[in-house]
């Protein structure tokens, strides 16, 4: 008995390191790839010097931040300021704790291992809730900085996330409606079950959580807070080498968890395109080596394809005005959220009064 409850506590932690490494070798080179997919859609070249076609230039990012001189301002709270880039980064990480990233678990010395850290009942509440405690390590740290800039910054955040924090969470409720769980593999599940993706009944749900998402993210044209014209760099203006970098993870670890939660609840997770057609059954082309794999690839395919819709739209909006902002959240997305969650409802009952007679 001991040893069995040591192995799952060892397949436990192993899992949680291997989300946390390669969350944080994806961050590194989405830089690169926004850098290079911005630069493409300027007529530039972007980075190229740094290991065959750029491909080494994360790693070398990484080193300079780490290189780089912590500087403290000497009228800082230190400790705050200290600890309000750990706060901003364990939220981000620690969402990623129920996202399924396939379907199909594998035996390994006699135990299932699932392909994702856990799954509970409440998943997607979990995410909205863990990931909106983000925040306070901003205030924390436009207040610990002593300067106007970061302060003008984190308050701008703080109004934009409670903006935006209510149509997001309004826009998946008729996800939840629809499927009956608030699991993240149940609501896949669910997918699988009605044969069809939820964006399509559910299209203008899809719209809301990904525009609120940039804007939760502070991703532009929503970006605010960091708005380099006005605020020099906004909240983590006075910070600089690893714990500049740990925002700079936070904020690209979020934009991951925004698409991975879109591809799970609107783009069927790990399931393939079509997947009770029969005919295209060969769309799995890696279940030769493990259906894990198939799930992964599709799960994959569909989150790099929310993550370049992120990166089109900052080469392409310029920033918002700030009352354009609020006008967008308040009295654009939010009645539309709330009209959705209605239509869906009544749409809900006639279908199951139909049924039932």
């Amino acid at each position: 008995m001991d040893t069995e409850l040591l192995l799952k506590v060892a397949v436990s932690a192993g899992k949680v390191m291997t989300v946390l490494l390669v969350l944080s070798g994806s961050v590194a080179y989405l830089v690169l790839l926004e850098r290079k997919v911005i630069a493409f859609m300027q007529s530039r070249l972007g980075p190229r010097r740094v290991g065959p076609s750029g491909l080494l230039q994360p790693i070398a990012d990484g080193l300079k931040l780490f290189l780089k001189e912590d500087l403290v301002p000497a009228k800082a709270d230190k400790w705050v300021f200290t600890l309000a880039p750990v706060v901003v980064i364990i939220p981000a990480f620690a969402a990623f704790a129920v996202v399924p990233f396939s379907g199909e678990s594998f035996d390994v010395f006699g135990l299932t291992i699932t392909p994702w850290i856990t799954d509970i009942n409440i998943g997607v509440l979990y995410i909205l809730g863990i990931s909106s405690l983000g925040v306070f390590g901003i205030i924390m740290a436009g207040w610990a900085s002593n300067s106007k800039y970061p302060l003008l910054g984190s308050l701008r955040s703080a109004a934009q996330l409670i903006s935006y924090e209510v149509p997001l969470g309004l826009s998946i409720i008729g996800v939840l409606m629809i499927a009956g769980t608030a699991s993240m593999v149940g609501i896949v599940e669910a997918q699988r079950e009605t044969g069809w993706w939820f964006f399509v009944p559910q299209f203008v749900g899809l719209f809301i959580f990904f525009v609120s998402g940039m804007a939760e993210t502070n991703r532009a044209p929503f970006d605010l807070p960091e708005a380099e014209t006005e605020l020099v760099a906004g909240f983590h203006t006075e910070y600089s080498g690893m714990k500049f970098s740990f925002f700079f993870l936070a904020e690209y670890a979020n934009m991951i968890l925004v698409g991975c939660v879109a591809t799970t609840l609107f783009m069927g997770g790990w399931m393939r395109p079509f997947p009770s057609v029969e005919a295209l059954a060969w769309l799995n082309f890696l279940d030769f080596v493990h259906p894990f794999w198939s799930g992964f690839f599709w799960f994959a395919a569909k989150l790099f394809l929310v993550i370049f819709a992120f990166l089109w739209i900052r080469a392409t909006f310029p920033r918002y005005r700030y009352d354009q902002l609020m006008h967008l959240g308040w009295k654009v997305l939010l009645p539309l959220s709330i009209v959705n969650v209605l239509v869906t409802a009544v749409v809900m009952l006639l279908m199951n009064s139909g049924s039932s007679a």
